[in-house]
């Protein structure tokens, strides 16, 4: 991929999230290749998890983008909204017009039960309440029946304890938030008093962090109710804790201390059980009206690894409102190999494979979720980002046969999608976002849907 010695190396990311902005980082700051880099995303708004998916409770955790707003100011950078690859243009038209190709685009798709009543009415995955209250496009319209007085969220992940935190807070401290208007107000109204937090497995292998049970055990709003059996260690819990961290050590701790306080006297309650997995929804008046729960025992595997078994103990319990917090999943790209089993572009280091164990396709990369799976926080992606970069410059000091310039990609950019936005652009949007936001006496308030976005910035370049 010897340069031509007539212009940088030009590589185009897929996907604006925070693997996106640290690949283009470690591309940029490289000092021995000279590399432009552009950036599409299919919303008119970067910064994807962290604006779509970080609670909005969680402000400190979106400071992140500082950083890549650092990225965003290098003369070598250029960002596209409002443009879908698959859609507006496809992935071989990115191979013409770029030296390299690299997929950001996350896993959006998500887990299933696969159990019955699954499909009912108020069976919903998490991931979409987290889209409807942060004001992401895709899910601004969706409805979630918050007049039952009782909610399960299986899964007790970090989307899951966000989910439990939104729906146990006082409403009025999230007005202050960037969360959607229509989102505090329908939580507002809200009747639930009951929030099921259930995890198969038991508290020694939860994979909350000590911050987050702390959080919920802190709400002003509600008590955090443990029932003194579920965090009775067994034989193969005692045998994880011993070995296990100081946050597994921390989060036993917490949670034997919450199981001796009891039910406590706040109008809402977090009930966090241990060891139960939904085996079927019940539906009463065509939608979700209960959940029967299994009593799981814990057993290693032939690996020593402790799994959930069903034990054949049942009980059911009231729930008008099911999340489903089981993991996200990544989405296929036309024209890219994609793994069905695990959810990502079969990759060897960053470097996209024919098929999963196939030869490795010349200038084509995948960073984040979409290359090592829904796993890690939001610092995980950097190592994982900058170790595709390394691979991508290996490649491009090697040969890589050159794409077509920039202002031709642009060109064409703007031939398949005439409201492409700028990164200045964005940045009027989001003066504009923070300035309703003071009107409203909030942090921000977001355009939540792409036409209100793209109709604000046609007033706003006048």
């Amino acid at each position: 991929m010897a340069s031509n010695g007539t212009r940088p190396f030009r590589v185009v990311i897929v996907g604006s999230g925070p693997s996106g902005f640290y690949a283009a980082e470690a591309l940029l700051k490289d000092a021995s290749v000279r590399v432009e880099v552009d950036m599409l995303d299919r919303l008119p708004v970067p910064y994807g998890l962290v604006r779509g998916g970080v609670a909005p409770d969680h402000q400190k955790i979106k400071g992140v983008i500082k950083v890549y707003e650092k990225t965003a100011s290098y003369p070598r950078f250029r960002f596209y909204g409002n443009v879908k690859v698959g859609a507006d243009l496809s992935v071989d038209d990115l191979r013409r017009l770029y030296d390299a190709v690299v997929l950001a685009v996350g896993a959006e798709g998500d887990h299933h039960m696969d159990i019955p009543g699954e499909g009912l009415p108020g069976s919903h995955a998490a991931t979409e309440f987290v889209g409807w209250y942060n004001g992401h496009p895709d899910y601004h319209d969706r409805r979630f029946d918050l007049s039952c007085e009782s909610v399960a969220v299986v899964g007790i992940g970090n989307v899951a304890m966000d989910v439990t935190r939104i729906l146990a807070s006082d409403p009025e401290e999230l007005a202050k938030t960037d969360m959607a208007d229509y989102a505090v107000e329908a939580l507002r109204a809200s009747r639930v008093k009951d929030i099921w937090l259930l995890g198969r497995r038991g508290p020694v292998q939860a994979a909350f962090s000590p911050a987050e049970i702390t959080e919920l055990g802190e709400l002003s709003s509600a008590d955090l109710v443990v029932r003194p059996e579920d965090v009775a260690l067994d034989e193969a819990s005692r045998e994880d804790l011993a070995r296990a961290d100081a946050s597994a050590k921390k989060n036993v701790e917490f949670l034997q201390k919450a199981a001796a306080r009891g039910e406590g006297s706040r109008g809402r309650k977090v009930r966090l059980r241990f060891c139960v997995s939904p085996v079927e929804l019940i539906g009463e008046g065509g939608r979700v009206g209960a959940a029967r729960l299994e009593r799981n025992a814990l057993k290693r595997d032939a690996k020593g690894a402790v799994k959930a078994r069903g034990t054949g103990e049942f009980e059911t319990v009231k729930v008008g409102l099911v999340l489903r917090s089981v993991g996200y999943f990544g989405v296929p790209l036309p024209g890219v190999a994609f793994d069905t089993e695990r959810g990502v572009f079969p990759n060897a280091g960053g470097r996209l494979l024919e098929s999963a164990g196939g030869p490795v396709i010349c200038g084509e990369y995948v960073v984040g979720w979409a290359k090592r799976g829904p796993s890690g926080l939001i610092g995980t992606n950097r190592a994982c980002s900058t170790e595709t970069a390394a691979r991508i410059l290996e490649d491009l000091k090697a040969g890589l046969a050159p794409g077509r310039g920039a202002a031709e990609a642009e060109a064409f950019l703007r031939s398949r999608k005439a409201d492409l936005v700028s990164f200045a652009d964005w940045k009027r949007l989001d003066a504009l976002e923070l300035s309703r936001g003071q009107a409203a006496g909030k942090i921000r308030e977001k355009f939540t849907t792409v036409g209100s976005a793209l109709e604000a910035l046609k007033t706003a370049r006048i």
